[in-house]
């Protein structure tokens, strides 16, 4: 085990990174989200469908339990370079940006949709 590895496990390390990725959280999503670089909420739907995600994508758009996506499977989604954009734009390492999105992009498209639908502008 390297030092880094042993940076990584640190607790008080691993808190204040998570306090980075929720800081930044808001902007970081909003860019996912509405970003013309991957068409908004709708085209990324459409995305993860495609690429075999569409029962994960219906549970964050209907009622009850989102199932989960991990970091490496939304990252193939969204691609690679933009997640690397924007751990680079908003200084979080790209790992950490990728678990944060994979935590979070399902709560934010369950709230998106209330009523179990993509708003019209999306």
């Amino acid at each position: 085990m390297g030092i880094l590895d042993s940076l990584e496990n640190n607790p008080a390390l691993r808190s204040a990174l998570g306090q980075l990725g929720a800081a930044v959280l808001p902007d970081v999503l909003s860019e996912v989200l509405g970003s013309n670089n991957q068409g908004g909420l709708g085209a990324i739907v459409a995305k993860l469908q495609q690429a075999g995600f569409g029962d994960q994508v219906k549970s964050w758009l209907g009622k009850g339990q989102n199932l989960p996506i991990s970091a490496d499977q939304l990252r193939g989604v969204l691609g690679s370079d933009i997640v690397r954009q924007l751990a680079a734009r908003y200084n979080i390492p790209v790992d950490q940006l990728g678990q944060i999105l994979a935590q979070e992009l399902p709560k934010a498209m369950d709230h998106a949709s209330p009523d179990g639908r993509l708003p019209h502008t999306a």
